[in-house]
């Protein structure tokens, strides 16, 4: 199973999208200051996650959300967890 996952960063307000295969243990790698991109916006928090049974089509959903037409979608995923909060 992979995932695609939206972080929100309260540090700097922004998101970071990624993909993984374990998605507890990629939350705790970012947090913990080891992945280079989101080093510096810690803490960050899951808003965000969808699973696949293929690698490629998590992939796919991945690269889909990084590009333009993703940011809409993006956007509107932030708005929902805005509101919860």
């Amino acid at each position: 199973m992979y995932f695609v996952y939206i972080l929100f960063s309260k540090k700097d307000s922004k998101l970071y999208v990624g993909c993984t295969s374990n998605l507890k243990t990629r939350i705790k790698r970012h947090n913990s200051g080891y992945v280079p991109a989101t080093k510096h916006r810690r803490p960050l928090m899951l808003i965000h996650s969808e699973n696949f049974k293929a690698k490629t089509e998590a992939f796919n959903r991945e690269r889909f959300l990084k590009s333009l037409y993703g940011a809409r979608e993006k956007k509107n995923i932030l708005k929902r967890y805005k509101d919860i909060l």
